[in-house]
């Protein structure tokens, strides 16, 4: 049986002395502080978060830390309180999304699901050449604070964000395709990132910059709110069997996360060639309110995702691929 703890969410009119208070009370130290913000507890049994209050402190809401939950769900009881159901790690997603500086990490016991594998792959020759000859101009380190992006391109312009670029033919034709767009790819693969350098250095092409590192990280720590004009996200590990549906990319907190770095009226372009999970994407964007969407159902595929070699094979063959294209409202 889960451990379950009860969660309690309180709107305080006095922070730091409410954060004195119930640390006395609670016989331990909150795990976050977000100065002037919120603060949370972790105890055996209780779950405690606290946020200053615009109005009236009181009761926020309830609900269970639960690390059975498959996401965060909320319900009114008969009284009309808010009943809220997550895990500790899908509950560190949700502060680290809107408080970034806070970087809080629940205990190894809740770590988050990651939705890829990291695989050492081969690095060709030319790759390699590529990480040196490129990478100083063309790189970002990851680093837990908030980039430049300015600075990083050299200008002011529309930003575009790619996960997961894979080898990087389609990132480096739609940069091409379109030089007045900024676009960063995230890669957590050696060989697609060597792959993708070779491609934008040999072309010249300028408005590509490669951050090697977790996307949810990246996101969360280095992309500031509002700092996109979209993101494209094309055939993301499917994770096929059903028992790894849980470590899918598409999830309701991940898109959450996305939203908070994306301009109103910025788009998220999905793109799978499995087809229960496009029905899985559709559903999580369409339940989305803060979403909508372009087409009536999936989108046809625009002019600026080429083809890929790998897609080309699989049309040939009779598969299927959907695009999904939502926009912030």
């Amino acid at each position: 049986m889960s451990e379950k703890k009860l969660h309690l969410a309180l709107g305080v009119s006095d922070l730091a002395a409410s954060i004195a208070d119930y640390s006395r009370r609670l016989g331990a130290k909150p795990v976050v502080v977000v100065d002037g913000e919120y603060a949370l507890w972790r105890t055996k049994t209780l779950n405690v978060s606290i946020r200053q209050a615009e109005g009236a402190a009181g009761l926020r809401h309830l609900g269970w830390e639960d690390p059975d939950a498959s996401r965060i769900s909320s319900e009114s009881d008969c009284n009309g309180l808010i009943w809220e159901h997550f895990s500790a790690a899908q509950q560190a997603e949700e502060i680290n999304c809107l408080w970034p500086q806070a970087d809080y990490q629940p205990d190894a016991r809740h770590r988050r699901i990651k939705s890829f594998v990291l695989r050492q792959g081969h690095l060709s020759k030319g790759q390699e050449k590529a990480l040196y000859d490129f990478g100083p101009r063309f790189c970002i380190p990851y680093a837990a604070e908030p980039l430049d992006l300015d600075a990083a391109f050299g200008r002011h312009a529309p930003r575009v964000l790619e996960i997961g670029f894979g080898m990087g033919q389609a990132t480096a034709e739609i940069a091409a395709g379109r030089p007045d767009t900024d676009f960063v790819g995230v890669e957590v693969h050696t060989p697609g990132v060597g792959s993708l350098l070779k491609l934008v250095g040999e072309g010249n092409i300028g408005n590509v910059r490669i951050i090697q590192h977790d996307a949810v990280e990246v996101l969360q720590h280095m992309l500031a709110p509002d700092a996109l004009d979209g993101v494209h996200i094309y055939f993301p590990d499917p994770w096929h069997k059903k028992r790894h549906h849980k470590r899918r990319l598409i999830q309701p907190e991940f898109v959450q996360l996305l939203l908070s770095r994306l301009k109103p009226g910025g788009y998220i372009h999905l793109a799978t060639d499995w087809e229960d999970y496009a029905i899985q994407m559709l559903d999580v964007l369409s339940a989305t309110p803060q979403l909508e969407n372009t087409a009536d159902g999936y989108a046809p595929r625009p002019d600026y995702r080429p083809l890929t070699k790998f897609e080309n094979r699989g049309i040939r063959l009779g598969h299927g691929v959907w695009d999904l294209v939502f926009r912030k409202k």
